[in-house]
């Protein structure tokens, strides 16, 4: 029976995650929130539904009921988190409330699966940041001051970043984390987004030479202290972020190609100083000459996702605790040979749309600063995306960074979630701009039509 079941989940969850990728892009067949509201349900029967097949499947496979609970407790906050952003924010976008609860869903699952332990602390961990995630787009809609701060901005993720490099803990030969009354914190992350508010207020008003000449300056800063610290795969995302924020800004052509120099550059200084990069480069070039060692790691990814055919070997049928590390770097690894290439390629959609969605919000917005905001946060998410699953599927070299609301990590799950927060206040404000403009038409409307009653008038008059 157990066997029989195991089988046919295989494919409900299949369906399931691929009904609901499709919504996330029917999403963009319509212009305004309330005509999506079919789909925003739609969804969020279809995260449940997916949610409870895997716990399900788990408590079969492993004849332990106790994780019903487990899944129970997941089950209300991902449905609180769904009603209380609804129930306080009515102007906030739905879609990226559910693909970020789609995707917290798929980790809980994944965790589980993998570790008990690490996704009992995963949870607590993302309700305790989901509690902080709900006051952000307060903040960020009323609080305008926000695009003033540029330099508070520039010393505060600097100095962050210091702290590690000379305290911090060093891990596999990278200066990552400290810790503070035993909590351990990775600063880069959270710098992640103080950067991008660095650049966007650096930028908004003026892009001339001298500008963006000091911005470099600040921003090559960020990114010499993590490669002292060793941390390049943040370092990385940094200079990425930089550039194109940047290319945005100025639409100037020139500095994004002064930019794909330099970065080139720095790459290959990067693989001739440290030792590390070159047995990175080493294993992704040819990792089954150094199987036993440095190409260890990508091997079993690589064996782990080509063994997961369509739909997936099913949930305990797979060998992901085969790859070090396998609940941080690579848990796509894990994903794609347990639940199959369907399911992995959904999730990359998933991630696409919420890009897409940011993307949007920022195309839409008219201030200078927002707009730059919600476009150096989307690029912040969706690189850090590729670079895990391109590093996963040997596209690129190994980074080490983590996929996003997914991967085991508390640093990243709450700066992840500070940042889909931060785009629901990018968002409000939009449609505060939208409404603003509806008005001003109107207004307009208004007096047009009184001035040619009025020339009417005058009309009737001379006559």
């Amino acid at each position: 029976m157990v066997v029989y079941i195991g089988e046919f989940s295989k494919y409900i969850i299949a369906l399931l995650i691929a009904l609901y990728t499709l919504e996330c892009f029917a999403v963009f067949c319509f212009d305004n929130e309330e005509r999506r509201r079919g789909i925003y349900i739609g969804q969020n029967l279809l995260m449940f539904a997916f949610h409870f097949t895997c716990f399900l499947v788990i408590c079969f496979e492993t004849g332990d009921m106790t994780y019903l609970f487990f899944y129970a407790f997941q089950q209300i906050m991902l449905y609180a988190a769904v009603v209380l952003y609804r129930m306080l924010y009515p102007k906030a976008n739905r879609l990226i409330v559910n693909n970020m609860c789609m995707l917290l869903s798929v980790s809980f699952v994944i965790l589980t699966r993998l570790d008990m332990g690490k996704a009992v602390k995963q949870f607590v961990i993302v309700t305790g940041s989901l509690a902080v995630a709900l006051i952000i787009p307060f903040f960020v809609h009323k609080f305008k001051f926000l695009k003033n701060l540029k330099w508070i901005y520039a010393l505060v993720g600097i100095a962050a970043l210091s702290i590690v490099m000379i305290l911090g803990q060093t891990t596999y030969g990278s200066k990552l984390s400290y810790s503070i009354a035993g909590i351990t914190f990775q600063p880069s992350e959270f710098v992640k987004i103080i950067f991008v508010f660095f650049v966007a207020s650096a930028l908004y008003q003026s892009y001339g030479f001298f500008e963006v000449f000091t911005t470099a300056v600040i921003a090559a800063a960020h990114v010499i202290v993590l490669v002292i610290s060793k941390d390049l795969g943040s370092a990385l995302i940094f200079f990425m972020v930089y550039v194109l924020m940047v290319f945005v800004a100025t639409k100037n052509v020139l500095y994004l190609l002064a930019g794909a120099a330099g970065g080139s550059a720095a790459a290959y200084i990067a693989y001739t100083v440290f030792s590390h990069v070159q047995v990175r480069v080493q294993a992704w070039r040819d990792p089954w000459s150094v199987i036993d060692s440095a190409g260890y790691q990508i091997t079993q990814s690589l064996f782990a996702i080509s063994s997961g055919d369509w739909f997936g070997l099913g949930i305990y049928k797979g060998t992901p605790e085969a790859i070090p590390f396998v609940e941080a770097d690579f848990i796509f690894s894990a994903i794609a040979e347990e639940f199959g290439i369907i399911f992995s390629v959904c999730l990359i959609l998933i991630c696409v749309s919420c890009f897409i969605m940011f993307m949007h919000t920022a195309a839409a917005l008219k201030d200078k600063f927002y707009q730059l905001t919600a476009f150096g946060l989307g690029v912040t998410y969706i690189f850090q995306v590729f670079l895990t699953i391109g590093g996963g599927t040997k596209f690129i070299p190994l980074t080490g960074v983590t996929l996003p609301l997914i991967s085991y990590g508390g640093s990243s799950v709450l700066t992840t979630l500070v940042m889909f927060a931060i785009i629901e206040g990018l968002y409000m404000i939009r449609q505060d701009e939208s409404e603003q403009q509806r008005r001003a038409l109107r207004k307009k409307k208004k007096i047009r039509e009184r001035r040619q009653y009025s020339a009417g008038d005058e009309i009737e008059d001379e006559e």
